[in-house]
C-alpha cells in the first residue's frame, strides 16, 4: 500500500516560480481585462408591458396555489 500523496504540485518542480514560491513579473495574465464595458452589443429586452404581464401571471400562479392550500388546511380542520 502506498502512502497518499499531497493534491498540491511541488514547489520545487513547478515551472515560472522564483526562489521563495513568487512569480515573475509578466508570467501572469492580468487580473480583470483592460477594456470597459461590453465588446458585443446587448440583446434588447422585453417591453415593459411584456414584462408585466409575466408578473401578473406568475402572481396569479402564486395565489391560485396559496389559495388551494389555505382550503386544502381548511378541509383537513373540519
Amino acid at each position: 500500500m502506498s502512502t497518499p500523496t499531497s493534491p498540491d504540485p511541488d514547489p520545487s518542480t513547478t515551472p515560472g516560480l522564483e526562489p521563495g514560491g513568487g512569480v515573475a513579473p509578466g508570467d501572469t495574465p492580468p487580473g480583470e481585462s483592460s477594456t470597459s464595458g461590453a465588446s458585443d452589443r446587448q440583446p434588447a429586452t422585453g417591453s415593459r408591458g411584456a414584462n408585466w404581464a409575466a408578473y401578473l401571471v406568475i402572481g396569479g400562479v402564486v395565489v391560485v396555489a396559496a389559495l388551494f392550500f389555505v382550503g386544502y388546511a381548511i378541509g383537513l380542520a373540519d
